[in-house]
């Protein structure tokens, strides 16, 4: 089981448990990530670590996908860029129009009460 993940500096870290090493691999686009690392980290876990290759990190959202044992066990996604800010921005928009519909919509069902 995946029980700590983080990415730090350019680098995929997580903590497994289980009874025995796992076979991991980290998958983009479905192919395996190079440099995979796998060490002890105390009775029954392991730290596994992957470096992140620059030339994947591009704008958009880059998904990656966490497997052990044939197993997929967890993802992570770096989400990066101008076109991402802009769907936010609009998301956001979208967001407080629905929230000013409701305000005036609760103010309309106070006043009628």
């Amino acid at each position: 089981m995946l029980e700590v993940s983080r990415l730090r500096a350019g680098k995929w870290e997580g903590i497994w448990a289980g009874p025995a090493e796992p076979r991991f691999e980290v998958l983009h686009q479905g192919k395996p990530l190079a440099g995979l690392e796998i060490a002890a980290h105390g009775e029954g876990k392991w730290l596994v670590s992957v470096p992140v290759p620059a030339g994947l990190i591009s704008d958009g959202v880059q998904s990656f996908v966490l497997r052990a044992n044939g197993e997929r066990v967890g993802d992570f996604a770096i989400v990066s860029g101008a076109p991402l800010e802009a769907d936010l921005r609009a998301e956001i928009a979208l967001l407080r129009d629905e929230l000013e519909l409701l305000k005036s919509a609760f103010r309309r069902h106070c006043t009628e009460s």
